[in-house]
């Protein structure tokens, strides 16, 4: 070629021919294909079709499943937590305000009790500590706990203020663990001492079936059954007729249940002192 027809050649033409292949290829790609007659080919799919066939239908695997039910078991559960803590409410929440406020009083005065044994402890060891003759102080004190203790073991009579409770049951429906209950509440309740039909109730009495009755430590008793307490009655009483306790149980087994309260409580049912088996005192 002459230098003449390389002068001829325009800068476009020069360009067009400096420019790469990939260039070219990508250009020539975005043209659409046309196929055999010259029509032109189906378009590739686009980015939100391919989503689209991804996503649906849904494919579960195994893991995904193993979760989903262990969701739903958790959830499930803790519906049931739910609906019992409701249930539990329900006894309180359907008594009668009157109800309510003597369970109230039944709390603060078993709180009170308690406040009143604690500051009686400080009082007797403020009183060991001040007294000019400790060791006068001390032998007293130790006659009324032995006293206090005699009374608890059921080896001395005791009398003050309480309650009868007269449990008389025609149908045989009593049980031996309905009675217990009802001593567990009384002594809830402040019982100092408890007597039924003349055995004496202490810290190791134990209730079973006889037949047609029961027997307390073996020895049988019949009804009516007689409870004789002594304790305060304005705590004792209450604590029998709370909604769903001691009276309304016996009353649903068709028993009839009277409490008495009284200002004098003659408990005279006496038990042997028995010595212990293994233990022993750790004093020195």
């Amino acid at each position: 070629m002459s230098n003449e027809d390389e002068n001829d050649e325009t800068p476009a033409y020069r360009l067009r021919k400096e420019l790469p292949d990939e260039v070219a290829t990508a250009a020539s790609a975005d043209e659409p294909t046309r196929g055999p007659a010259g029509e032109s080919a189906a378009p590739a799919e686009t980015g939100r079709q391919r989503l689209v066939q991804g996503l649906w239908p849904p494919r579960v695997t195994r893991a995904q499943l193993i979760v989903a039910l262990l969701l739903f078991g958790l959830g499930f559960g803790l519906a049931v937590q739910v609906a019992s803590n409701s249930d539990s409410g329900n006894a309180l929440r359907g008594a009668r305000q009157e109800d309510l406020v003597r369970i109230l009083d039944e709390l603060d005065d078993r709180s009170q009790r308690l406040e009143d044994e604690k500051q009686g402890l400080e009082k007797q060891q403020q009183e060991l500590e001040n007294s000019s003759d400790q060791a006068e102080e001390a032998r007293k004190q130790t006659v009324e706990k032995e006293r206090q203790l005699g009374i608890l073991a059921g080896t001395v009579a005791a009398q003050g203020p309480g309650i009868t409770m007269t449990i008389t049951d025609t149908k045989g429906t009593v049980e031996a663990d309905m009675l217990l209950d009802a001593i567990q509440e009384l002594r809830a309740a402040g019982a100092e001492a408890i007597q039924v039909n003349g055995v004496r109730v202490v810290a190791g009495t134990f209730l079973t079936e006889s037949g047609k009755g029961v027997s307390v430590d073996g020895n049988k008793i019949n009804t009516p059954y007689r409870f004789k307490v002594i304790g305060n009655p304005q705590d004792l009483e209450p604590a029998l007729n709370i909604p769903g306790g001691v009276v309304q149980t016996l009353e649903k087994e068709q028993a009839t249940v009277t409490v008495e309260r009284s200002g004098k409580i003659v408990v005279d049912a006496l038990r042997a002192a028995k010595r212990p088996d293994y233990a022993r005192s750790s004093g020195r």
